[in-house]
């Protein structure tokens, strides 16, 4: 991990507190999502701004939970782990309505490139293309009334008494961040890092415990099986990921592990499919479908699990580069 460097044309790091490092960079995010919950009141009815304003809240909430969560002994704990459940409940239900947008668009791309023509159709391929359209129409209904449904749930959130409470702590933030008394007289090249680094050693241990040597290896067939707890062990390994990142962005901003951030993209991507197989394989069990728009179904899910088992592999080559040569090692 990199060492804490002073702003531009600021103080050294030998000079700054791990109390106002941390203070900055909360300053910073809250302002942001300050500015995010502006442009959602100003969008009106203007889909596209109230999108773009949600992601600017979720981004800065992100931010503002990890920095708390991993720099959590030089704050005040009490409020330091009220504010953490309090972002972690606004971000949760503000990216519902994006996650449903994003897989609809998704599962319908994957329809429509699974069923283009090609040179020498197999008789599969005819059997996808008759229920690939029913099998579109479905996943639509079923996935804007949930993207609908998220919509509402988000609107009722930014309206509750419970996220004006939300907006006030943050807004705290924008003056004055509780530090404990040992942060405010710690340097911050003595304390950030070695947290940081505590944030980084779970991330390692974790991948640790993944089969990359398994998924190091193109079309292995790991990924494949639909069992979610198979996918669990990544999806926390993306959200440790998020922690490193963030952590490397209060110690170094501006100097971004590249490392950190293909594997992030990778997991992204990961986290994506995985869920768009479960939805397609939720849509095949809506009772009553026709035999072609099941097996439409059935493809779509095979290859969202197969678009997984890519994630995986990128990860792996993005984590370990020396597989790029050959193959990972566990």
């Amino acid at each position: 991990m990199t060492g804490v460097t002073g702003d531009s044309g600021g103080p050294g790091p030998g000079a700054r507190t791990a109390g106002e490092v941390l203070a900055d960079y909360l300053h910073h995010q809250s302002t942001d999502f300050l500015r995010g919950l502006r442009l959602h009141r100003e969008s009106g009815s203007d889909a596209e701004g109230a999108g773009e304003a949600a992601w600017h809240l979720r981004a800065a909430a992100r931010r503002i939970s990890a920095t708390l969560h991993t720099f959590r002994p030089l704050t005040d704990e009490t409020w330091a782990d009220q504010l953490l459940s309090e972002l972690g409940w606004l971000s949760g239900t503000l990216a519902r309505e994006h996650a449903c947008a994003a897989r609809r668009d998704r599962l319908m791309a994957a329809l429509q490139r699974l069923t283009s023509p090609a040179p020498d159709s197999e008789e599969g391929e005819s059997a996808l293309s008759a229920g690939a359209a029913r099998a579109g129409a479905l996943l639509d209904r079923q996935l804007t009334l949930a993207r609908t449904r998220a919509h509402s749930a988000a609107l009722q959130a930014l309206g509750s008494s419970r996220f004006h409470a939300v907006a006030d702590s943050v807004a705290v933030l924008a003056s004055e961040a509780p530090p404990t008394r040992a942060a405010a007289e710690v340097p911050a090249a003595e304390a950030l890092p070695h947290l940081a680094e505590q944030a980084h050693r779970r991330l390692t241990e974790a991948v640790t415990a993944l089969p990359l040597s398994r998924a190091g290896h193109p079309y292995n067939a790991d990924a494949l099986a639909p069992d979610p707890r198979q996918d669990s062990p990544w999806h926390q390994v993306r959200m440790l990921v998020r922690l490193s990142r963030y952590a490397q962005e209060v110690i170094a901003p501006g100097h971004p592990d590249p490392r950190l951030t293909d594997a992030g993209h990778a997991l992204e991507r990961h986290r994506d499919a995985a869920e768009a197989a479960a939805a397609a394989s939720a849509a095949a069990r809506t009772p009553r479908i026709a035999p072609a728009t099941a097996y439409a179904l059935g493809v779509l899910h095979a290859d969202q699990r197969h678009e997984v088992e890519a994630a995986r592999y990128a990860f792996g080559r993005a984590w370990l580069p020396r597989a790029r040569g050959g193959g990972t090692h566990g």
